[in-house]
């Protein structure tokens, strides 16, 4: 099991446990275990977001790999270019 699934998984352990405290602090009138609830409700929900978040950023890592292994030619001829507009705004021209 990778990662990212890994992590999903226990966020959404937690969420089912946070939700199940929520519901049993509510029933018996436990403030404190209704708050913890909510807690892990947050976290698991917050732990799944970053998971996914993670995903993505790892398939778009993928891509550019694959696109700079397919074309390096075009891929160093596009960071030239990025690297000479940075340096144009950075420095500006100083020819005067």
């Amino acid at each position: 099991m990778d990662d990212s699934t890994k992590a999903k998984a226990e966020g959404l352990l937690d969420e089912a446990k946070g939700r199940v405290k929520d519901a049993v602090g509510g029933l018996t009138g436990d403030v404190g275990m209704q708050a913890s609830g909510k807690v892990d409700q947050l976290s698991g929900m917050a732990q799944q977001e970053f998971a996914d978040l993670y995903e993505d950023a790892e398939s778009r890592l993928e891509m550019a790999t694959a696109f700079v292994q397919d074309r390096p030619l075009l891929a160093l001829g596009i960071v030239a270019v990025i690297g000479t507009l940075i340096g144009a705004l950075l420095f500006g021209r100083r020819g005067k």
